[in-house]
C-alpha cells in the first residue's frame, strides 16, 4: 500500500500483542460492584436500547477527559490522533477487516447511514444513477434510516424498495425467500438496485438476520453496493466483515460492547467507493479520508472513542472473554424467554437460534394491545408503577392472515427482552408478575394510566 497517511495507523511493524486473560474470573459481587451506578430496584432488561457501561470503563473515560481538560494542545496535538488511531486497530482485528483504514470511529449508527446514504444521495443528484433506482431495505429497518433515506435519496431522485419480513418468524428461508421476491420487485421495469441495507440483527422486533446469505444473494442478482446496518452486532454475535462480505458494516460499541455512549465503527471495505465517503460534519480534515475526517469533527468529547482497550480489559475478566459473554447472554435470555412465554401461555417471537441477547416475548392475549399507543402506554406504565423497563412491540392481526393466539385470543403485543452480564433471575420474575398482576386485576392497556 502506497502513500499511506501515518494517521490511519499503518505502518510496517504490527503489533501482534494479546490482551492478557486473567486466571482469576470476575465474581458476582464484583460484577454488581461494576454497575453499582445503575438504578437501584429497576430490572433494566432493555440493554438493547441503550447499552451499558461498567464502571472501570467509566473511570477510565473519566481520565482521558481529565487529561484533556488539563491541556487540550497538548491532547490535540501529540495524544488525541494516536489513540483513536489505537482504537481504531483493536476494532479492526475483532472484526477480521483487512487494513486500519477501512475502519472509522464515528458517534453511532446513525451516523454511519447518513455517510453512506448521503454518497448514495450524491450520486443521483449528479446524474450517475438514473432515477427511481431504487435503495432495498428491510420494512422494519431503523427510523433513523428510513429518515435518512429519504432525507438523502429521495428527494434526489431515487425510490425504496421494501422487503416484508414476517413476524413472527419460524425460519431463516421466511426471510430469504421474502428477500429474493424483493430484489425481483425492485429490479422491474428496468431498474437498478444501487443500495441494498440489511440488518444483522433488527431492531423492533429483534431477529437475527441471515445476513451472510442475503449479501451473497445481492451480489450474484448485481445488487450495487451493500450496507449492514449491524447497530446491535458487536459484542453480540461473532462480526467477521471479510465472511460478512458487505461494502459497508456499521455496530455501536455502547450497546453491547460496554463502551460509553456514543461510538460506534463504521468498516468501509477498500475499493473504490470508498473514496467517496466522507463525515457530514465538515473540518479542516476533509479530503483527507473518512477515517481521519472522523477523527476530528470539532471541539468535542472523543473519550468514548479512547476507552476501548479498557473494554477488552474489563471482558477479558469474564470466562470465555466476549465470546463467554455472548454464549451466557444468548442461553440466559432464551431461558428467561421461555420462562415467561410459559407463565403467560404465549409463544416466542422466533427459534432460540434466530436471537442473539435479545428475544421477543408475546405478552397475553388478555391485555388487549391494539395499537403503537397501547404498547406505549403500557412500557411507561411498568416503568413507572413496577419499575420494569422493557420495549413493547405491536404487531397488528392483518386480514387474511392467521395470527398467533393464546387461549383468549390473539397476540398482538410482544416485549422485546434483553439479557446482560448485569441482569438477574429477579429481573425477569419481576416483569413476569407484573403482566400476571395486569391480568389478574382484568386491566387493559387503554385503562391504564401513565403517571
Amino acid at each position: 500500500m502506497e502513500h499511506e497517511d501515518p494517521r490511519n495507523g499503518e505502518s510496517n511493524h504490527r503489533n501482534s500483542k494479546k490482551p492478557k486473560i486473567s486466571s482469576k474470573f470476575i465474581s458476582e459481587s464484583e460484577i454488581r460492584d461494576e454497575f453499582s451506578h445503575h438504578q437501584p430496584g429497576v430490572a433494566r432488561i432493555n440493554n438493547g436500547s441503550f447499552g451499558s457501561c461498567p464502571g472501570s470503563v467509566l473511570e477510565a473515560q473519566r481520565q482521558w477527559q481529565l487529561q484533556y481538560l488539563r491541556q487540550p494542545d497538548g491532547f490535540y496535538f501529540n495524544t488525541l490522533r494516536n489513540r483513536i488511531t489505537a482504537s481504531r486497530k483493536i476494532i479492526k482485528d475483532l472484526i477480521n477487516a483487512d487494513y486500519v483504514d477501512e475502519v472509522s470511529l464515528v458517534d453511532n449508527a446513525t451516523t454511519a447511514a447518513a455517510i453512506v446514504l448521503q454518497q448514495i444521495g450524491r450520486s443521483f443528484a449528479e446524474g450517475k444513477f438514473q432515477k427511481n433506482d431504487t435503495v432495498l431495505m428491510l420494512h422494519c429497518a431503523f427510523q433513523a434510516v428510513k429518515k435518512s433515506i429519504q432525507a438523502y435519496v429521495t428527494r434526489a431522485g431515487g425510490s425504496i424498495t421494501e422487503v416484508r419480513l414476517p413476524f413472527p418468524v419460524n425460519s431463516e428461508e421466511e426471510i430469504i425467500s421474502e428477500f429474493k421476491k424483493s430484489i425481483e420487485k425492485g429490479k422491474s421495469n428496468g431498474r437498478k438496485i444501487r443500495l441494498a441495507i440489511i440488518d444483522h440483527i433488527t431492531s423492533m422486533p429483534s431477529v437475527v438476520i441471515p445476513v451472510k446469505e442475503l449479501v451473497r444473494i445481492c451480489r450474484a442478482e448485481g445488487v450495487e453496493q451493500v450496507f449492514v446496518d449491524a447497530a446491535h452486532a458487536i459484542g453480540s454475535v461473532k462480526v467477521d466483515v471479510k465472511e460478512v462480505g458487505a461494502d459497508f458494516y456499521v455496530s455501536n460499541l455502547h450497546k453491547w460492547f460496554f463502551c460509553p455512549p456514543s461510538v460506534a465503527f463504521l468498516y468501509c471495505k477498500k475499493s473504490n467507493l470508498s473514496s467517496d465517503m466522507h463525515h457530514p460534519v465538515v473540518s479542516h480534515e476533509y479530503g483527507n479520508g473518512l477515517p481521519i475526517e472522523s477523527a476530528w469533527i470539532g471541539t468535542r468529547d472523543y473519550s468514548s472513542q479512547l476507552v476501548v482497550s479498557a473494554v477488552l480489559e474489563f471482558v477479558n475478566r469474564f470466562e470465555g472473554g466476549i465470546e463467554g459473554i455472548m454464549k451466557r447472554n444468548h442461553e440466559e435470555v432464551v431461558k428467561m424467554g421461555k420462562m415467561l412465554a410459559e407463565s403467560w401461555g404465549t409463544n416466542l417471537g422466533s427459534p432460540p437460534e434466530m436471537c442473539a441477547g435479545m428475544i421477543m416475548v408475546g405478552l397475553p392475549s388478555r391485555l388487549c394491545l391494539n395499537s403503537e399507543e397501547d404498547a406505549l402506554r403500557l412500557r411507561s406504565h411498568l416503568r413507572d408503577c413496577y419499575e420494569v423497563e422493557v420495549p413493547i412491540f405491536y404487531q397488528a392481526v392483518k386480514d387474511g392472515e392467521e395470527g398467533v393466539r393464546d387461549k383468549d385470543g390473539f397476540i398482538t403485543g410482544y416485549a422485546r427482552i434483553s439479557h446482560q452480564v448485569y441482569n438477574t433471575l429477579q429481573d425477569y420474575e419481576k416483569f413476569r408478575d407484573a403482566i400476571n398482576q395486569l391480568v389478574d386485576d382484568g386491566k387493559t392497556c387503554k385503562m391504564l394510566l401513565i403517571e
